[in-house]
């Protein structure tokens, strides 16, 4: 595997190529991955004299079997912005190295220990497919998530939680693109409500966010026995 060296709208001195191989050790990478496609690393420069401690950035992709890992920054200098994208870069190679050996760690229930250990557990025939439960008057049926489907239907559900810490905007994008997703859901930790970043075109990206609507959640419907205007 070679490290490929490309300028946007720059050109890159032999002596920035030369400084980039040392720097990314790949036999380093290839210890935390090893399954290393590709290495990339794009030098551009800003030429807004406004942002001169910012104007030179560099963006490191590293390509594998799993998802792409990217790190990216900005300084007065290539030098200087290569050395903070290299930190960045071996970081989150670690994360997704320690990640890697949790889950190899972590020991797999068996089929049969499923219905023990897992609520609501669907039980399974002798060919593997669920059995699905049946009401007194003979119609199947299934429960998908906290939806029940009575007979055959289209529907097809798929529910997961995750526990989630509120994180930045910034964070939210990092964990994005080392998951090697095109979306992200978060709890924004400045509004602490529920949010979403994802891709748009090449490099941009798009943010949503909900805010809780205070006619909704601050008016309560009337029950059957109330009088409306009473």
């Amino acid at each position: 595997m070679d490290i490929v060296v490309k300028g946007r709208k720059t050109e890159v001195p032999e002596r920035f190529r030369k400084h980039v191989a040392e720097k990314l050790k790949l036999e380093k990478i290839q210890k935390l991955d090893g399954k290393v496609i590709s290495l990339d690393v794009e030098v551009s420069k800003e030429p807004n004299p406004r942002q001169a401690d910012r104007c030179d950035r560099v963006e490191i992709t590293l390509r594998s079997r799993g998802p792409v890992i990217r790190a990216e920054a900005a300084a007065s200098d290539p030098y200087a912005a290569l050395d903070l994208a290299a930190e960045k870069l071996d970081a989150r190679l670690r994360k997704e190295h320690d990640k890697r050996h949790t889950r190899r760690g972590a020991r797999r229930l068996t089929a049969a220990e499923v219905a023990d250990v897992v609520p609501d557990a669907a039980t399974l025939n002798a060919d593997g497919q669920a059995v699905p439960a049946e009401e007194p008057d003979g119609v199947p049926v299934k429960k998908i998530g906290p939806l029940e489907v009575k007979g055959e239907g289209p529907l097809v559900v798929r529910e997961k939680t995750h526990v989630a810490s509120p994180m930045s905007l910034d964070q939210a994008l990092y964990e994005m693109e080392l998951v090697g997703h095109d979306f992200y859901l978060f709890v924004d930790s400045e509004t602490k409500e529920p949010s979403v970043v994802y891709r748009r075109h090449a490099y941009d990206y798009g943010v949503i966010h909900l805010n809780t609507d205070p006619m909704v959640t601050g008016v309560q419907s009337p029950s059957a026995g109330d009088t409306l205007g009473g």
